[in-house]
């Protein structure tokens, strides 16, 4: 009975010895693989982005329609500073801000002015009839750009950018060698480079949507005077047309001068002759 346990005990120690060998052989030789391994299940094995049709639906989550308002405006109005003025309080009142205003002198005593303001979404159409009532409306553009689907994709591809990033932390605590090091760095920073892109991008989106653009032009109106009745271009004509008369006469008078002066004298030398010879050969 002693023998048998002993002759099992021995076995059993082989069997032990043998395992951590094959371990420290797998451990020395796989190593790479490992790695290699570890990078795929990481998801950087395909460099490529996450298609849409992946990320369309995170989490079971369904996003809200995304989009991205503008609106351009054109009013006349009595005073371009006063209207300005005016629309600057009107998007403060609404939680907004002006990113950019501009008052030029076009001439006549008139001035024009430009505005970009950025107001909330909520806000968005009765800022654009406040502002609309301030003069006489001359143009309007309003129109709306739809991000929903760069939105939804580009959260999708962020969530699985982080994941790969969590999975790359604990790849490198695992690293043994400078090579893997080196290798799994280089693939976090590129990840952490993409993170910020899309977090910049998703950021920008946001801001956007909440925030819509109202660019707002108000001109002055034109003085009253004969301009917009032609009457300026008739008395130009008029003037026109006396020069021109008094040109031609001064031609007309250059060419029949001479010729009354050989007529003057061809008549006097005929009143001559009358009264000269003609008594003469009637005796």
């Amino acid at each position: 009975m002693n023998n048998k346990t002993v002759t099992i005990f021995i076995i059993f120690i082989f069997i032990i010895l043998a395992g951590c060998i094959s371990t420290q052989n797998y451990q020395m030789k796989g190593e790479k693989s490992q790695f290699s391994s570890d990078l795929r299940f990481a998801g950087l094995g395909n460099k490529g982005s996450p298609s849409m049709d992946e990320g369309s639906n995170v989490n079971g989550k369904t996003f809200e329609r995304k989009v991205i308002s503008t609106a351009t405006l054109t009013i006349e109005v009595a005073s371009a500073q006063a209207a300005i003025n005016d629309i600057t309080n009107i998007t403060l009142e609404t939680g907004g801000f002006i990113s950019s205003s501009s008052i030029s002198d076009i001439g006549n005593n008139r001035k024009n002015g430009h505005l970009t303001a950025r107001v909330p979404q909520k806000s968005f159409y009765s800022t654009i009839e406040k502002i609309d009532a301030l003069g006489t409306e001359k143009y309007r553009q309003v129109s709306g750009q739809d991000v929903t689907e760069e939105f939804i994709d580009l959260g999708a591809r962020l969530d699985n950018l982080q994941k790969q990033e969590t999975r790359l932390q604990e790849i490198l605590k695992m690293a043994t060698t400078v090579k893997d090091i080196i290798e799994v760095e280089h693939e976090l920073e590129r990840v952490r480079g993409e993170v910020e892109s899309l977090t910049g991008r998703l950021n920008y989106l946001n801001q956007s949507v909440e925030m819509s653009t109202i660019t707002v032009t108000v001109m002055e109106p034109a003085p009253i005077t004969g301009d917009g009745w032609g009457i300026s271009d008739a008395l130009r004509d008029a003037v026109r047309g006396f020069i021109e008369s008094v040109r031609g006469i001064i031609i007309f008078t250059g060419f029949i001068i001479p010729i009354l002066i050989y007529l003057s004298i061809a008549i006097l030398i005929a009143l001559g002759i009358k009264r000269k010879i003609l008594p003469k050969l009637k005796r």
